[in-house]
């Protein structure tokens, strides 16, 4: 995402148009956790994309497969899991829900 805060992009629950809709609350209260907190407190896809733009990836796959039992094969599987393989350079706005 061109220009968007690391909390926006890891908070990131969908998009409209060149807009990222960011979920304010889960931001609110995980904002400043990284990867392997999100990841102990359940948040698998927020820690996945806090992995993700923190370049963490491979130090988060074993760390992921250990939490949740489930014996991902890859780094491009989980991206393909998840459905987000890179930061998006179309979104040029966050709009915040609560």
């Amino acid at each position: 995402m061109a220009d968007v805060k690391r909390s926006d992009f890891i908070f990131t629950i969908g998009f409209q148009g060149d807009t990222a809709i960011v979920n304010g609350t889960a931001r609110k209260k995980y904002g400043s956790m990284n990867a392997s907190q999100l990841l102990e407190e359940g948040l698998f896809r927020f820690a996945f994309c806090a992995a993700l733009y923190d370049g963490e990836l491979e130090e988060f796959l074993p760390l992921f497969r250990e939490s949740t039992g489930i014996d991902v094969p890859s780094v491009e599987a989980l991206q393909r899991m998840y459905g987000v393989f890179s930061t998006a350079d179309s979104v040029s706005k966050v709009a915040v829900i609560s």
